[in-house]
């Protein structure tokens, strides 16, 4: 175990290392191009800024009006039936625009509930196996100028339902329910 703490505290040293040997060798300007790319890094940060803060901005409402909690309860008391808990419906909202809201609603959840109950196994499995579906598609399509998307919101959407049902039914096995 002690080996492996050691080696994963030099990787990253080395492969900076590495790179920048290889950029000498082949008789790059390894600062030069270092610099080039975080200009251009900068550039995506500033393009991007409006998307993120109007997320953030959009879930912050939501939970603070309480129309977060009453979608929640209404849906959850649709998917009760599924061995889906009312009380997780917000974090799976939540989650699929904003992975930092979502944990502050991990937090709620773990304090009220505990770590190691039913909901709470639910909860870790599926932060863990779901995605920030709309925070992803417009960052990234933003900052790679896509346009078409296609099928990238259903197919996403699909595998946060997958996602979802998984964490549910490993917490029930789980549980031995």
């Amino acid at each position: 175990m002690k080996v492996i703490v050691a080696l994963s505290g030099m990787i990253i040293p080395l492969l900076i290392f590495y790179i920048v040997l290889s950029g000498l060798w082949a008789k790059v300007n390894v600062y030069e191009e270092f610099l080039e790319g975080a200009r251009d890094g900068m550039k995506t940060v500033v393009g991007i800024m409006p998307t993120m803060i109007g997320l953030m901005v959009g879930v912050g409402i939501l939970r603070a009006s309480g129309f977060l909690d009453f979608l929640g309860e209404l849906l959850g008391t649709l998917l009760k039936p599924f061995g889906f808990p009312a009380p997780l419906m917000p974090l799976a909202i939540v989650k699929m625009f904003s992975s930092s809201a979502a944990t502050g609603l991990v937090l709620d959840l773990f304090k009220e509930y505990g770590t190691d109950s039913q909901i709470g196994l639910i909860t870790s499995l599926m932060m863990s196996s779901t995605e920030t579906i709309f925070y992803t598609m417009s960052v990234y399509f933003l900052a790679a100028n896509v346009t078409k998307t296609r099928w990238t919101l259903s197919g996403a959407l699909l595998a946060t339902l997958a996602g979802t049902a998984a964490s549910v039914v490993l917490a029930q096995k789980m549980c031995g329910l």
